[in-house]
């Protein structure tokens, strides 16, 4: 990874590429911006709470942006492994200096914005749970707050330990958190996040009374599942909220795991305050969407997105992954709460205040990979503080961020529905009638309008291959990989695919949002079967009549006859190398009004 001064500012002004959306009415001249960027600061990892990603800062401007210089660059290849692909970390920037992280081992790292200079920097002790971590250099910086007038740099390691640094020194703090029993780890300053999101779950209790007993330095048991962190915890009104993760969704290797519950910590003791169940308990709402009691095995629900956060209304939000794994649901049917959601939760109780389900049932990788952005939005004539959340699929949900009202009407349309024998497609999903959707083809797919006529003769190809595909939209379930004649080939499309490496930015005093867009259709597949074991286990892989293999859960030894993928797969085909579609690499939409 390195920073260049020069080019973080270009990136940042280049977003007039993408696709613009007014998402107001009438532009908003008084609309006030969450806290964070004041005195050209970018004290939150979206600048604001809100996570806008945007500044007041005026300096630069398409005057004098062809006259920069670079001024320094700041490499991390003395840190440890550079693994720039992994590399996402945005920097904070607070009270003169710059803070971010950097490598697999995810070190802190504390810049003189003048020079470039290193000025501190805080490695976590290697332990074997870190070594399991599958998002070792998916770090995406840290969190900044206060305790008694001291700054204090927040940061979730991939071992799943929260640390709480003398934001001059990179310290540990003292009198903060609690002794971790391993060599090498400082007696104070941290808190081993394991036992605490373990201690209610079933399966763990279960392993308890059975003799077995917690390793700090290994973690949770393999046989149990594992945990990570990918985005930094945020500070919220005295409240460090610790986000989780678990393995990407083209690697998921078991259909159970621990739940990634989310968790609020003292950030002046490191004490836990409260914790809100990401897969909803009996007597909880969401909990009758888990039908079969897949709520006892079913894990994930990882917050691996950042978050974002209005003080004022004492409210933190997260968006949420689905859970295991994601190309199959037969083994947890139901819509799956609060998977693929948008949280609203307080956060001094941790309770919910509202949320709303962007898609039932996952299992498109369609996990919500970009922040709720906050900001407040004048709607006929009506002042609204507003949630808009962009989605890999291309569409835009907007909600009153107070009261998860939506800001217009969204509609549950009936979808595609499952071929597979035992696997489970919801029958409707929501779709927002506003903003107007960015491309017709994630609603259709691929309608004659979109296939390829650079000539006549190609439009015609095109549409004979296309004739051996059901062709529809966002929601088309996948098929088993090699199924020959078994089933009709199936073509789903989305425009979404952009919002990881070029995230949304918006204008609080406009009412503008920026965001870059792509088409994409695929015929999707499932890959290998499993039975629920990890990847370097002898019998990970057990084939099937058909790709279907029972599957029986090691912490419930319910049977579930399943196709259980790895990595999605399948592509259309091509005409001499072109796609059968019109392709679409960088979208510019019409202001919706």
């Amino acid at each position: 990874m390195k920073i260049e001064l020069k080019a973080h500012l270009k990136q940042t002004l280049l977003l007039g590429f993408a696709s613009v959306v007014l998402m107001a009415m009438a532009t908003t001249s008084f609309a006030q911006r969450l806290t964070g960027t004041e005195n050209g600061e970018w004290r939150y990892l979206g600048g604001d709470a809100g996570h806008t990603r945007s500044s007041t800062l005026d300096q630069i401007n398409a005057g004098n942006f062809g006259e920069l210089e670079t001024a320094w660059v700041w490499r991390s290849d003395n840190f440890g492994p550079n693994l720039d692909y992994f590399s996402r970390s945005t920097p904070i920037f607070v009270d003169g200096i710059l803070y971010t992280v950097a490598t697999p081992r995810r070190q802190v790292i504390a810049i003189d914005p003048a020079t470039g200079e290193t000025l501190w920097t805080f490695r976590e002790p290697e332990t074997v749970r870190h070594l399991r971590s599958p998002r070792q250099a998916y770090g995406k910086g840290v969190a900044y707050g206060e305790v008694d007038g001291r700054g204090v740099i927040f940061v979730t390691s991939p071992a799943f330990f929260l640390w709480a640094l003398d934001a001059k020194t990179g310290q540990p703090l003292e009198n903060w958190g609690k002794p971790v029993p391993l060599n090498g780890f400082s007696q104070t300053g941290a808190v081993d996040l394991i036992p605490n999101l373990v201690e209610d779950w079933g399966p763990w209790q279960d392993y308890v009374v059975a003799g077995g007993t917690y390793d700090p330095d290994y973690g949770i048991p393999r046989e149990l599942g594992m945990v990570t962190a990918s985005a930094p915890p945020i500070v919220v009104n005295g409240v460090v909220v610790v986000l989780v993760g678990h393995q990407p969704s083209y690697g998921q290797t078991r259909i159970e795991n621990v739940p990634g519950d989310i968790m609020g910590y003292s950030a002046a003791t490191g004490e836990l305050l409260w914790k809100f169940h990401a897969i909803p308990r009996p007597g909880e709402v969401g909990n009758e969407t888990w039908e079969n009691d897949a709520w006892r095995f079913s894990g994930d629900i990882s917050t691996w997105a950042p978050a974002s956060a209005d003080p004022d209304l004492g409210l933190v939000y997260m968006v949420t992954n689905a859970s295991t794994v994601q190309t199959y649901a037969g083994h947890r049917p139901g819509h799956n709460l609060f998977g693929g959601s948008i949280l609203a939760l307080d956060v001094k109780t941790g309770e919910r205040r509202w949320h709303f389900q962007i898609h039932h049932s996952d299992q498109w990788n369609y996990d919500l990979p970009t922040p709720p952005m906050l900001m407040d939005l004048t709607v006929d004539g009506q002042h609204i503080p507003a949630l808009i959340q962009n989605t890999k699929q291309g569409l835009v949900f907007a909600f009153n961020r107070e009261t998860g009202e939506p800001i217009w009407p969204i509609e549950e349309r009936p979808v595609i529905q499952t071929q597979v024998p035992g696997n489970y497609t919801a029958p409707t999903q929501p779709f927002p009638t506003r903003p107007e959707l960015m491309d017709p083809i994630i609603r259709d797919g691929i309608t004659e309008e979109f296939v390829i006529d650079y000539t006549p003769e190609l439009k015609q190809q095109a549409l004979a291959l296309l004739k051996d595909f059901q062709i529809g939209g966002l929601y088309v379930p996948p098929l088993p990989k090699d199924h020959g004649n078994t089933y009709i080939n199936n073509v789903g499309c989305r425009t979404g695919g952009n919002v990881i490496s070029h995230p949304p930015v918006g204008d609080p005093s406009t009412g503008m949002m920026y965001a870059s867009h792509v088409r994409n259709c695929t015929a999707g597949r499932f890959m290998e079967p499993t039975n629920g074991k990890d990847r370097d286990d002898p019998t990970y892989a057990v084939p099937g009549p058909g790709g279907a293999t029972p599957n029986k859960t090691p912490t419930t030894g319910k049977t579930v006859a399943a196709w259980l993928p790895g990595r999605p797969g399948g592509a259309l085909p091509t005409i001499d190398g072109l796609r059968l579609f019109k392709p679409m690499d960088n979208q510019l939409s019409l202001p919706c009004r």
